[in-house]
């Protein structure tokens, strides 16, 4: 089963409706509550570092019996330093974002640690794509 859907950069009102979709579908597909509650978890927090960073991104989840696999493709300012991006508490998030409670620093930690494989790729003035695996079998 594939799914896609298309995130704007800056749509607040909207984020976290992929990752609710993609609940959803898990839910009915009686998928182990320990790994639904992992993809819920990175998939949200990838789906609001494109709101949060990128112009627009699209997230397309492919959902088969072994495992789920997730990609978010955006178009943005891209990471110049993606170790330094993955550091607990490291943010490039603007004041905005920070004042409705988003910009931590936490995003990428999160991810990597509820995925069981997590890809990431950035080109400065281009955009990011990340990659999520979750084991199913």
């Amino acid at each position: 089963m594939k799914f896609e859907y298309h995130v704007e950069g800056g749509d607040f009102l909207n984020a976290g409706n992929a990752s609710g979709n993609i609940k959803k579908v898990l839910k009915k597909l009686n998928v182990d509550p320990g790994v639904l509650k992992r993809v819920v978890v990175a998939l949200y927090e990838a789906e609001v570092n494109i709101v949060a960073h990128a112009y627009r991104g699209n997230i397309t989840a492919d959902i088969s019996p072994q495992k789920i696999e997730i990609v978010l493709d955006d178009e943005g300012p891209g990471i110049p330093d993606i170790g330094l991006a993955m550091q607990q508490g490291y943010s490039t998030a603007s004041t905005k974002v920070r004042e409705m409670g988003f910009g931590a620093g936490m995003g990428l930690p999160n991810i990597k640690a509820n995925t069981d494989d997590m890809k990431i790729e950035s080109v400065v003035g281009k955009g990011t794509k990340l990659t999520l695996s979750f084991n199913l079998a």
